[in-house]
């Protein structure tokens, strides 16, 4: 779609300083041409501002001189950028209806602006408010309630009793609401324990392809508004999850776990159950989350990958700690003991 940077100034309020160029795409500094914005938003990439052939850039006004074309001045370029991107490349939406092919229960209720794409299944007594978009494959089970122009990409399971707010997205292959992993042991056999809880999604959430998110044993489990969760991320049952929070691929959170607002949780960190997280708590990547952790702040674990033979050493040097931990007893003991009495204390 083409747009005049005065345009795309007016409409996400920035100062357009050069020419008036007519842009059609977004691009990275380095491949980006004439019909082409792109931004700068890490000082380290200024190298590439100066041979960037791009018809604008958004970008800082401490960066505005640098630019050999048209530049779009914003206090935070990414953002500015995220947001002209979507004006530059609007998503078509498909027609409303319900596709022919798709399975729908005389029960359910069907905005006439939303769509249903082929081959879904629309269980008993579901609610599908206006301008959502179910793609093809989808499956809704008894009793979900769907907001207003949520999005479901394609084969995305919603299991019964869910209820999805407005303006969701849910990339392919999601699965909300399944059964939680909750067992009781009879002897050496396990019996599942029923879960009868829901799966309770805010507004503007996020769900990246193939996560899930299991469903409440008693209680439900909630995603607070804003949250964004990225792919193949598993959420245990009557997980809370405050509004704003992200959370990056591959990333595990335990039953029963609260976590606050305004969190990120980054790829890989796995959460043991029954833990509480406060508001605007940083995990670096593969964290092993152990402990509650209410306060905010920044918190990390794990060793980073190093030549294989440091790797070796450094193992060697764990197992010997029992020893040398018991050696340092031993040697406390006997400084203490020679304290008491005057004795010298024995060699080591």
């Amino acid at each position: 779609m083409a747009i005049a940077a005065s345009q795309l100034a007016a409409d996400l309020g920035l100062t357009l300083i050069g020419d008036d160029v007519t842009l059609e795409r977004v691009a990275p500094l380095h491949t980006a041409d004439a019909q082409c914005l792109s931004f700068l938003a890490d000082a380290r990439h200024r190298s590439r501002l100066a041979e960037t052939r791009a018809g604008a850039v958004m970008l800082r006004a401490a960066d505005a001189s640098r630019a050999p074309c048209a530049a779009l001045v914003a206090d935070n370029p990414a953002l500015a950028f995220a947001r002209a991107a979507a004006q530059l490349h609007p998503r078509p939406k498909p027609a409303a209806g319900v596709h022919p092919s798709a399975v729908v229960d005389a029960s359910a209720s069907i905005h006439p602006t939303a769509s249903v794409g082929p081959l879904c299944v629309i269980g008993p007594d579901v609610s599908i408010a206006a301008g959502v978009e179910v793609g093809p494959q989808c499956s809704i089970g008894a009793g979900t309630s769907i907001g207003a122009d949520t999005r479901l990409v394609a084969q995305v399971v919603v299991c019964e009793g869910a209820r999805i707010g407005a303006r969701v997205l849910l990339h392919p292959g999601a699965v909300i609401g399944r059964e939680g992993f909750g067992f009781a042991r009879d002897g050496v056999r396990w019996e599942r324990i029923p879960q009868v809880g829901a799966v309770r999604l805010g507004d503007d959430v996020e769900i990246g392809a193939n996560t899930t998110v299991d469903r409440g044993a008693m209680d439900d489990t909630i995603i607070g508004d804003g949250v964004k969760i990225d792919n193949l991320v598993q959420i245990g049952h009557n997980v809370v999850i405050g509004e704003h929070t992200a959370m990056a691929a591959c990333a595990g959170i335990s039953g029963s776990t609260h976590i606050g607002a305004r969190c990120t949780v980054a790829g890989a960190v796995g959460m043991a159950g029954h833990l509480h997280i406060g508001d605007d708590v940083h995990f670096t990547g593969m964290a092993m989350v152990t402990r509650s952790q209410p306060e905010a702040g920044v918190y990390s674990s794990g060793i980073p990958a190093m030549p294989n033979a440091d790797w070796r050493r450094t193992i060697a040097r764990l197992r010997r700690l029992e020893t040398l931990q018991q050696r340092v007893q031993r040697l406390e003991q006997a400084l203490a003991a020679y304290a008491g009495d005057g004795t010298a204390p024995p060699n080591e």
